[in-house]
């Protein structure tokens, strides 16, 4: 009985078969949760928080469905986090990896139902994710030679990501905005300079892509509107005038005189302030403080457009977009670096007035303008066109391509069979059973269609046993269908890191046979 009491009080352990049980039941309802959102035809979710204000979100995102679930299982949390790496590598194929893990799990479960070892199940599974990815190698397209196959390919991607989620019905639109704002970039994956704005209103189809930057504020009174060949400096100070800020500070005077002389002591630091920022030499200062009557009186008797309380990934952006470098002192202006663009006017977007920046300095920058019915659904919309970007933009500097639609996972779990029939002893079991949790994908994407999962998972089956052949679930009309000729296609990236982080994720899962709960801490009673 000692080793009962190395443990606190109410601390808990499961072992062996509880406790991998306990895994696989969490993993597995994590599983069942979200992969009715994978496919084009996947559902969406409503999650409610429970904080104040009960802000719901609408969505089928598997990322932003994962990061809103807080869970008390152990495995279901590994999932969980595989999926938020999925979301920082690549963007998209959050649901998916989580489904394969998920997948795998369940395989394992039954084989060590069968009285198979752990360890043997991992040595069949790295056996078969490696004929896996060599499998996806060999059948990779690399069109970055040709420019107009290229954009081609990426345009395929792009409504192949776009297809699950809710821009579907304007895809084409969606599509040819995306891969322009990823074009812009050159090769990089900095989505900084791709700024989404949202404004409800209109419907999903009047969004729209601005070369250009633009800041959600308005011009204030009595400043010019319009400013050609625009110096900026970008700025983060307090522009207003300086109070007597002391908490707690009095000021004793015996008349008004004295207080006319307080303010006009004030009033002059000001107008020290403002000419030190003039001499710059810039006819635009944007500020993310506020910017009080005063010193905006001076800005717009010198011509200057002041323009304050610039949002904060506004002005970071701002400068990123512009070439300049936000500052907070003024004292030497050779030091301070200038922001330029060629114009800067005002503009309306649905109600509201905004201020566009055209012909800045970095030629990638661009906004994407998003108009539709209510918040949710622009919300919805901007997680699934970041998908897209984040997609495209690693498309663009890994620009391999794999076609979709169940494809891969069937050429996949081709070679695994092949290597199963090859290999003896046990570790064989678990290489078929990689071979079925890659098919379980196609199978869901069927299932969420509401087509007939089994007839066409082996109809797809029959098809790749002849020689490349490029089959694959056309969910539309509901049958099997030519691939290349639809153009679905899917990133070679996402499909690795798919493939790479699940197995990871169900081998650290797999190696569990103790789940230690600690003790929770009392709280003590302070009198």
């Amino acid at each position: 009985m000692a080793i009962d009491r190395i443990l606190k009080d109410e601390a808990s352990e499961e072992k062996g078969d509880r406790a991998r049980m306990a895994t696989f039941i969490g993993a597995l309802a994590i599983v069942d949760l979200i992969k009715t959102t994978l496919g084009p035809k996947g559902m969406d979710k409503i999650l409610q928080s429970t904080g104040r204000g009960h802000n719901v979100t609408v969505t089928n995102d598997g990322a932003t469905i994962m990061k809103s679930l807080h869970i008390d299982n152990p495995a279901a949390k590994v999932l969980i986090d595989i999926s938020k790496t999925q979301d920082d590598e690549v963007g998209d194929g959050t649901t998916s990896v989580v489904v394969l893990a998920g997948e795998l799990l369940r395989e394992a479960e039954k084989l060590v139902a069968m009285k198979i070892h752990p360890m043997t199940i991992i040595a069949g599974y790295r056996m078969a994710s490696e004929c896996a990815h060599n499998a996806l190698l060999k059948k990779v397209v690399d069109n970055k030679q040709d420019a107009d196959k290229f954009r081609s390919n990426l345009m395929n991607i792009a409504r192949t990501t776009l297809s699950s989620k809710i821009l579907s019905q304007d895809k084409e639109h969606f599509a040819n905005m995306a891969v322009d704002a990823v074009m812009r970039l050159k090769g990089s994956t900095n989505l900084e300079a791709i700024q989404i704005i949202k404004k409800p209103g209109g419907s999903l189809r009047d969004s729209f892509l601005d070369e250009g930057f633009i800041l959600d504020k308005k011009i204030g009174v009595g400043q010019p509107k319009r400013i050609e060949n625009a110096n900026i400096l970008v700025a983060n100070t307090a522009m207003d005038t300086d109070k007597v800020k002391i908490y707690g500070a009095r000021v004793r005077v015996d008349s008004m005189a004295k207080v006319a002389e307080i303010e006009g002591a004030e009033k002059d630091k000001m107008r020290e302030k403002v000419k030190k920022i003039i001499g710059h030499g810039i006819n635009c200062f944007v500020n993310r403080q506020l910017i009080y009557n005063f010193p905006e009186e001076l800005f717009a008797d010198a011509g200057i457009l002041a323009i304050e309380h610039a949002d904060f990934d506004g002005i970071e952006r701002l400068a990123l977009v512009t070439g300049g470098e936000i500052a907070s002192t003024f004292d030497n202006p050779e030091s301070v670096k200038l922001g330029h663009c060629k114009l800067i006017e005002e503009i309306m977007i649905g109600e509201d007035k905004l201020i566009h920046f055209s012909g800045v300095e970095m030629g990638q920058a661009c906004t994407i303008v998003l108009r539709g019915a209510s918040e949710h659904v622009l919300d919805e919309a901007e997680r699934s066109l970041h998908d897209a970007l984040c997609v495209l933009s690693q498309t663009v500097n890994d620009s391999r391509v794999l076609l979709g639609g169940g494809w891969p996972e069937m050429v996949m779990a081709k070679e695994i069979d092949e290597l199963a029939r090859k290999t003896p002893g046990k570790k064989s079991h678990a290489i078929e059973a990689f071979s079925r949790a890659l098919q379980a994908i196609p199978t869901i994407i069927a299932d969420n269609a509401g087509l007939d999962s089994a007839e066409l998972i082996s109809k797809l089956r029959a098809e790749h046993h002849q020689e490349n052949s490029t089959s694959g679930i056309d969910v539309i009309t509901g049958t099997v269908g030519d691939m290349a000729a639809l153009g679905i296609s899917e990133s070679f990236k996402v499909k690795q890191a798919v493939l790479l982080s699940a197995i990871e994720a169900a081998e650290g899962l797999l190696r569990v046979d103790e789940i230690i709960r600690c003790a929770p801490r009392r709280r003590e009673d302070r009198m």
